[in-house]
């Protein structure tokens, strides 16, 4: 019996870092239970050298890595997602989009790491915070049960996640 392959989407506002880590944890992490993706509202057309870092640890294709608009996934030819998980931060005053359809959908807020000041040393710990921290949600997720990921459980299980402290 094969196993549902779940399609995740994670959005942010410029796919340089938070959307693009998460991108390559769940897919890593997954072990091939979920087909997944990133993108953003407003890319910057570059994935931060930071983010890279971190991606290169999970040994994710760094080939795939690219910042790309949310567009791509709203086409009539894209993937049907069954999650959209959106990991700006609100806080620091920044729009998340809205993804309009079907799919379940969760916040799961970050610091922006592309946003960190000083030196470089200083901005990569905050990439290595943000890092771990969206690791500690994706551990969560990939722990799920396939029985709880079904839409009916999956939407409260997914807002519990992103309350978790980090």
């Amino acid at each position: 019996m094969n196993e549902q392959v779940f399609k995740v989407l994670f959005l942010c506002t410029g796919n340089s870092a938070r959307s693009i880590m998460a991108e390559a944890l769940l897919s890593t992490m997954g072990k091939g239970r979920f087909e997944v993706y990133s993108a953003g509202s407003q890319p910057g057309g570059t994935v931060n050298p930071f983010a890279i870092e971190q991606v290169k640890l999970t040994g994710y294709p760094l080939d795939k890595l690219r910042s790309k608009s949310w567009d791509e996934y709203a086409a009539p030819d894209a993937p049907q997602m069954d999650f959209i998980i959106t990991v700006c931060d609100n806080a620091a005053g920044e729009v998340c989009p809205y993804w309009p359809g079907q799919p379940v959908s969760a916040h799961w807020g970050f610091e922006d790491p592309a946003a960190a000041t000083g030196s470089d040393e200083e901005k990569r710990a905050v990439f290595v915070k943000v890092f771990r921290q969206i690791m500690a949600r994706v551990n969560i997720l990939v722990s799920l049960p396939t029985a709880m990921l079904e839409r009916t459980s999956i939407q409260h299980e997914l807002k519990k996640i992103g309350e978790t402290s980090s």
